[in-house]
């Protein structure tokens, strides 16, 4: 395939981890598409769930998380390009009010294809909206303050756990929104489903943003790569030993009757909302992968890996479509085969639809990434 745009070395592995997680959501997005028949809870049930189905789940783990975090670092260094936190604020503030406008417009209809619609799902685009407008405001705080106000929300939220405002309670909503995932009642033909509580993604985001002085343009590469290690092996070590405890924030995880299904429970972990663990788990792993990743920066795969990362946006709402369009051509060839629910019979078959759904998809979010490398003068294309 043609190599990704020209980037330096630090803003290519960025972008590189960026598309791997994206392929990982692909994945995702098919199992929820054409798999929807023998749906995954959250955490999963490790007694029945397929190891190869809790596999594919467990890989979508990444994405939110990794994503966050990036979109933090990218933050800090658009100010640096941009000089100052003025224009990273305002331009955080704006582009997190177009995010949450696509969540609420064009991410919902993909989703139902309901217009009017009845039910709105705020998930993880409105997530990152909100989290991208708190840190307009969070970037002014001091750098030591921000790191200490990121890692006292990771690591603190689950003690908020065991609040919860009923429906009708004038802290109901603010909660659902913050913490507590929920529906909220607008009107007798609309709902919203927060999917996605928002206080630990404005901590992932913050943490992110600290990150940034690890990337600047003065930084030292032998010095980042250490810093991308000790940071990522130790928020594995905290899982670790957190996990070993069976406390805080999590189900306990069981001994099984095989080691494959203990294993299962071990990585058993809550996303809405992502728990300490889950969080400890994800970025220690997207850390170690950024480091590496820019070990291998001349390699073909993270060269295409960034194509896909240099229009995040894009390629989420042309993914969103083409599976919809996908599932509604199935429908109509072949019917309702599970139910109520057209799907493939195995997890094999929605591995290989990604696979070639990735390849499908990797030339038009080459041609729309050119673009906006190119065409710097169409303001509204650096919002994708």
């Amino acid at each position: 395939m043609p190599t990704a745009p020209p980037a330096n070395q630090r803003l290519l592995c960025i972008d590189a981890l960026r598309g791997l997680v994206i392929v990982f959501m692909l994945l995702d997005h098919v199992r929820e598409t054409f798999f929807l028949h023998r749906q995954v809870s959250d955490p999963m049930d490790v007694a029945s769930t397929d190891p190869w189905l809790f596999l594919s789940r467990t890989l979508a783990h990444l994405c939110a998380p990794v994503f966050v975090l990036l979109t933090g670092l990218s933050a800090y260094l658009y100010g640096e390009k941009h000089q100052g936190k003025a224009a990273v604020s305002a331009f955080l503030f704006k582009r997190g009010l177009v995010l949450v406008l696509l969540e609420f417009t064009l991410v919902s209809l993909a989703w139902t294809l309901e217009l009017p619609p009845k039910v709105i799902y705020l998930q993880v685009i409105w997530a990152i909206g909100l989290s991208m407008i708190a840190l307009a405001g969070l970037v002014w705080l001091p750098r030591p303050l921000l790191v200490v106000l990121g890692a006292l929300i990771v690591v603190g939220h689950n003690l908020l756990d065991p609040l919860h405002f009923a429906p009708g309670s004038a802290l109901h909503l603010p909660w659902a929104v913050l913490h507590d995932r929920g529906w909220i009642d607008l009107s007798g033909s609309l709902r919203l489903r927060t999917s996605y509580p928002l206080l630990p993604w404005i901590g992932v985001i913050a943490l992110g943003y600290a990150m940034g002085p690890w990337f600047g343009r003065d930084a030292n590469a032998r010095a980042r790569q250490r810093k991308l290690l000790l940071s990522g092996t130790g928020a594995l070590v905290g899982f670790l030993l957190l996990r070993l405890l069976n406390g805080y924030g999590e189900a306990p995880w069981q001994v099984a009757q095989t080691t494959l299904r203990t294993l299962m429970s071990f990585f058993n972990i809550t996303k809405y909302p992502p728990s300490l663990l889950f969080l400890a788990l994800t970025l220690g792993v997207g850390l170690l992968l950024l480091r590496r990743f820019e070990q291998l920066q001349d390699s073909h795969a993270i060269q295409v890996l960034s194509v896909f990362g240099a229009a995040p946006m894009f390629f989420y709402l042309l993914h969103l479509y083409v599976l919809k369009l996908l599932y509604l051509i199935a429908v109509t060839c072949f019917g309702l085969n599970q139910g109520s629910y057209f799907g493939f019979d195995g997890v094999w078959a929605v591995w290989l639809t990604a696979i070639v759904l990735s390849v499908a998809l990797y030339r038009p979010v080459r041609w729309f990434a050119a673009l906006k490398a190119r065409r710097r003068d169409i303001s509204w294309l650096k919002y994708f």
